[in-house]
């Protein structure tokens, strides 16, 4: 039998102009803010894929958007407020509040559109067999998942968050907590542009938003 587990999904409300701004040259802030509904709705059906978990939708920078309230009422989710003045802060947040109800917390976003519900039970089995914590790097640089059975402040401090130094910087705060920390394979985030190619089945009408862009993709 699994251990309690909570997923927590981190996601922005997808206000035109202020989510997936680096997509915006090519898919327009009504583009991007399609996009981000999409992709949020699309990880909150793979975290409710595990139907022994608890799954929480993480929300930023209100919990009163409608949109979430029409998550809310699609999803078996239940809705929490990203609270701190950085990501580093509102993770350890989040992650103090999910061990404190479950012996396994994961964190996930909405910018991988192929982290599936295999991975998160693989996260799962990594984090009640082997060690304090759990990846799934990003090919970019940062990390698509972090999984905890034990939180410590120093795991999101100091961390150069938006960067390609986050993954590095990170397995250097469980080298420092002498924490053994399992690693998945690494998958791709969509977060630029050219990251759209990629993924075509989730971006039906970014070739004509390019197009007017003049962006070659």
């Amino acid at each position: 039998m699994a251990k309690p587990t909570t997923i927590m999904v981190f996601a922005k409300a997808p206000t035109p102009g202020e989510v997936k701004t680096r997509l915006i040259p090519a898919l327009g802030a009504e583009g991007a803010a399609g996009l981000q509904r999409r992709m949020t709705r699309h990880t909150l059906e793979t975290a409710c894929a595990l139907s022994d978990a608890t799954v929480e939708l993480w929300c930023a920078p209100g919990i009163d958007d409608s949109f979430f309230a029409g998550c809310a009422a699609d999803f078996p989710v239940a809705l929490r407020l990203q609270q701190g003045q950085s990501l580093g802060e509102r993770m350890l947040k989040g992650f103090r509040s999910a061990l404190a109800q479950s012996e396994l917390a994961i964190l996930i976003g909405t910018d991988c559109p192929r982290l599936g519900p295999d991975t998160l039970r693989a996260a799962r089995d990594v984090l009640a067999q082997d060690g304090r914590g759990v990846l799934v790097p990003a090919l970019d640089g940062g990390y698509v998942l972090i999984g905890l059975n034990r939180v410590a402040d120093r795991i999101f401090q100091d961390i150069d968050w938006g960067t390609d130094q986050v993954l590095r910087q990170t397995r250097e705060r469980f080298r420092d907590l002498r924490w053994k920390c399992g690693e998945l394979p690494a998958m791709r985030d969509l977060d630029r542009p050219e990251d759209l190619r990629e993924f075509p089945e989730l971006c039906e009408s970014w070739k004509t938003y390019a197009h007017l862009a003049e962006i070659n993709l």
